[in-house]
């Protein structure tokens, strides 16, 4: 026996390969879905609906078919279940070969009549796409959609980041009679139905700042008012924090928002979440976002740690200002994510000595570290260094914490 697995295209018979056909009419045993069992087996051959790789395996091995066929969607190469098949028919010893078929990218490119070999290629169908951390690399970005994660859905979310105004174009039933393409910016097609069997291709929206060396010059930053954590503290902290670029971060008491900026830069394919009750604070933020295209950053007004609420679990923390309700911030927060990467900035020795008595009462080391910079000013023909507020940077470490 000799598995034939087979990359169908998009549905449409007549844009099967002339060998995936002729391995198609062949077949003794035909597995695949309803839709596609449906559209391609033919008559007098056994047809049986299966998608899941174990189920497929069994009646594989229970049928004894000599030319089995499984039918794929688009290219079995292609976010596409031939890959948990394969590895089963390895295991089993199972011959097998595959043939691809043209994918939705491949033919919506040739719709649109553009390239698609730089698109950014992103499966939405387990409703866990992040279409913000997608769109941010900057690339055109095409999203194979599906239940909970369809066209109008994910643009939605683009739109609510603030990126409504990229270009996007939908493809619905493409290949069938009833094809449709629809374009417009994310803001007219968020919210919007279409059709099961649709794709989105929207246009990439790159940070206005690519990360770099952490800590940015404060004058780039709009402060206002507000007090802000300075360049060499903010280098610091995100040093000290070890950003991984899909975290989940939190920055409480954000203040200006520079600290979140750093965060959201480092963490591109993840998400930032300024909390401040501030009102101009929270302003700010939403303007330095905007400054930096920042748009995986959330501005979270209110105060902590009532504002975390409903928040996804963090992977990390910095704790800027907690408005005399430390406590339950760093309680709420080591809730959260007993493993949290935390850092806590302190200005006063009373800060210092309650943070580091708290982490020690709940098990928690703590490594401090004081920052103490200087910075020069020109007098004359001279240059002279004004020195900054000290401040200490409390961070978690637990023995058992990897």
């Amino acid at each position: 026996m000799e598995v034939t697995l087979i990359g169908v295209g998009l549905g449409n018979p007549e844009l099967m390969t002339g060998q995936a056909r002729s391995a198609l009419e062949g077949a003794d045993l035909v597995l695949g879905s309803r839709r596609l069992l449906g559209e391609l087996a033919q008559e007098g051959q056994e047809r049986i609906a299966a998608v899941r790789p174990g189920e497929i395996l069994r009646l594989l091995l229970d049928r004894g078919a000599q030319s089995p066929c499984v039918l794929f969607s688009g290219d079995a190469g292609f976010f596409s279940g031939a890959r948990g098949l394969i590895p089963l028919l390895e295991e089993e010893g199972l011959a097998y070969r595959v043939l691809p078929g043209i994918s939705s990218a491949q033919y919506f490119a040739a719709r649109l009549g553009r390239p698609w070999q730089d698109w950014n290629l992103v499966s939405a169908h387990s409703g866990q796409c992040d279409p913000v951390a997608a769109v941010l690399e900057g690339r055109d970005t095409f999203f194979l959609t599906g239940a909970g994660g369809g066209p109008g859905e994910l643009c939605k979310l683009l739109e609510r980041a603030g990126l409504g105004e990229l270009r996007a174009a939908v493809g619905e039933e493409l290949s069938y009679p009833d094809e449709r393409v629809t374009r417009g910016t994310v803001g007219q097609l968020a919210g919007e139905m279409f059709s099961p069997l649709s794709v989105l291709l929207v246009q990439g929206a790159a940070p206005r700042r690519p990360a770099g060396a952490q800590g940015i010059p404060d004058g780039d930053f709009l402060r206002g008012d507000v007090p802000m954590t300075k360049q060499e503290v903010r280098a610091a902290a995100l040093a000290k924090l070890e950003i991984r670029e899909s975290d989940v971060v939190y920055d409480v008491g954000a203040g200006t928002g520079s600290v979140s900026v750093e965060l959201a830069l480092q963490a591109r394919k993840g998400r930032v979440f300024a909390v401040e009750e501030g009102p101009e604070a929270v302003e700010l933020i939403r303007r330095n976002r905007e400054r930096f295209g920042c748009w995986n950053l959330e501005v979270v007004p209110g105060s902590a740690p009532g504002a975390l609420d409903g928040l996804p679990v963090p992977d990390a923390a910095f704790v800027g200002g907690s408005g005399g309700r430390l406590e339950e911030i760093l309680e709420c927060l080591l809730r959260k994510n007993p493993g949290l990467r935390l850092c806590v900035s302190a200005v006063a020795a009373e800060t210092l000595g309650q943070t580091m008595a708290l982490l020690a009462k709940w098990g928690y080391q703590a490594e401090v570290t004081q920052i103490s910079a200087a910075r020069s000013r020109t007098a004359g023909r001279l240059h002279l260094m004004t020195a900054q507020n000290p401040v200490w940077l409390i961070c978690t470490c637990r023995e058992d914490r990897t």
